[in-house]
């Protein structure tokens, strides 16, 4: 029983190590993205409204996440 929790804890560890390093790559890539359309600024505005921008990006995702993942069959019996 010991080792298949270690198991498992080791599964969600790196599960989320990946999105760790996910979330930073697309960090980069918005941060890239927002330059772009915005210039080259590091102002306080400018980074108010990027992070007011991704705020709302993550939330419309998580809340069509939570959607997809409701309407997911369960395989539990």
């Amino acid at each position: 029983m010991m080792k298949k929790d270690v198991i498992e804890k080791l599964a969600a560890l790196i599960t989320a190590a990946f999105g760790l390093v996910a979330a930073l790559a697309w960090n980069d890539t918005i941060k890239i993205i927002f330059a772009a359309i915005f210039g080259e600024q590091s102002t306080v505005g400018a980074m108010v409204v990027y992070a007011v921008i991704v705020t709302i990006l993550a939330v419309i995702a998580t809340i069509w996440i939570a959607k997809a993942a409701a309407r997911a069959p369960s395989n539990k019996k």
